[in-house]
């Protein structure tokens, strides 16, 4: 295993300390889309996890939705199921909240104020990849992990 870049060994570094041995791997292409990982991982769309980061209208706060890669989020119907509207998070706004910049931002946050939800979708699969902090590094796990790593809500994003 070589030399992890910095972001990708504070996950890597998390997820050890949480007392998983779910190993982060760096890929010589981006994974920076569900498509391109799925295609470097040799694995469906469907079973990478993608982290997307709403502003919520109301409080302001983060929302980290984790997503199966072949699917899109209903962000009226989720928004209606979480009483806040979802408004478009930008680079700045997703680099504060989550310490990570877009395509790299990874379902093993360090900040517990970010409500998390796990689209229900995500369940069937035995192992699902989520992002490790940089557009090049990724992790395999299971479901149940990613609800335990991120003490996450499972709901049916799609509406």
């Amino acid at each position: 295993m070589g030399k992890l870049k910095k972001s990708a060994q504070v996950i890597q570094d998390s997820l050890l300390a949480k007392g998983y041995d779910n190993e982060v791997i760096e890929l010589a292409d981006s994974t920076r889309t569900a498509k391109e990982a799925a295609e470097a991982l040799g694995c469906k769309v469907a079973q990478i996890a993608k982290s997307i980061v709403f502003k919520l209208k109301e409080s302001d706060n983060a929302l980290l939705v984790i997503a199966s890669g072949s699917n899109r989020i209903n962000e009226k119907h989720l928004g209606q199921l979480i009483g806040e509207t979802l408004g478009k998070a930008d680079a700045e706004f997703v680099k504060e909240k989550t310490g990570f910049a877009i395509g790299g931002v990874s379902p093993v946050i360090q900040d517990a104020t970010i409500k998390v939800i796990i689209d229900e979708d995500l369940l069937q699969y035995e192992d699902i990849w989520g992002a490790a902090g940089h557009p090049k590094a990724v992790f395999q796990m299971t479901p149940v992990q990613l609800i335990e790593l991120t003490d996450g809500e499972v709901l049916n994003i799609k509406g």
